[in-house]
């Protein structure tokens, strides 16, 4: 499973590396903070970037965990992306908006949160919220699920 995180800062990778035995399921975790590295690690157009910005709402942000899942040739992606704060929200994309994409296999649930909270807060949401939805996906219990080529 590779993780690209950008808001989370690694959080999430560390959340699932304080596991013993986590080698088994974690193929590799990148911190794409910067849109370069989001662009040539996780797959992110530059073209989408420049249209919708560095945080994506859900339903345009599909590259993220499926590009790095793809270079990683892994089943599992999880891509996290967000304004964590204090600075840096707008009207549009307030402080704590965060989108988290999660794919598994040919399925992907991609949706957008807005936590409340300070950094710490915002960044620990982001990773909690991420790890229910790799749950729930493989569990096959969260609905709806759309196909990896959707865009929807």
């Amino acid at each position: 499973m590779p993780l690209p995180e950008s808001c989370s800062g690694g959080l999430l990778a560390s959340r699932l590396t304080d596991v013993p035995g986590s080698s088994d399921y974690v193929e590799r975790g990148v911190v794409c903070y910067s849109n370069r590295a989001k662009t040539e690690l996780a797959g992110v157009p530059e073209s989408l970037i420049a249209e919708h910005g560095a945080v994506q709402r859900a339903g345009r942000g599909e590259p993220w965990p499926t590009g790095i899942r793809q270079r990683a040739r892994a089943s599992v992606g999880i891509g996290i992306t967000g304004i964590a704060g204090p600075g840096g929200g707008s009207p549009e994309k307030p402080v704590g908006t965060v989108a988290i994409a999660v794919a598994v296999d040919d399925l992907i649930r991609v949706r957008t949160f807005q936590f409340l909270g300070g950094r710490d807060m915002v960044k620990f949401q982001s990773a909690q919220a991420a790890m229910n939805m790799l749950r729930l996906l493989l569990l096959k219990k969260d609905a709806p699920f759309w196909p990896a080529t959707s865009r929807g």
